[in-house]
């Protein structure tokens, strides 16, 4: 059996108009999935990169690298409130 090698990619979580969220992948193109829950959308984006990186490799194509994405940075929204003037 060969060995395992670990992608990580940069995925955005959106807010549903009729709930749950919609994940998209900046590195892959066209790959879009969703859940009712921020975990179920996790799920289901890991479910669909793995999938796109199978059709990749089946095609004999190379995995793209994820450049907008270093391990370190974390993308994140804050939200403060500020008294009305």
């Amino acid at each position: 059996m060969g060995h395992i090698v670990e992608y990580s990619f940069l995925v955005l979580l959106e807010p549903a108009e009729e709930g749950g969220y919609v994940v998209t992948c900046p590195a892959l193109p066209g790959l879009v999935t969703e859940g009712d829950t921020l975990e179920e959308a996790r799920e289901m984006a890991r479910d669909a990169i793995r999938a796109y990186l199978e059709s990749l490799r089946k095609d004999g194509l190379p995995v793209p690298s994820d450049p907008a994405a270093p391990r370190e940075m974390l993308k994140d929204k804050i939200s403060v409130a500020l008294e009305a003037a």
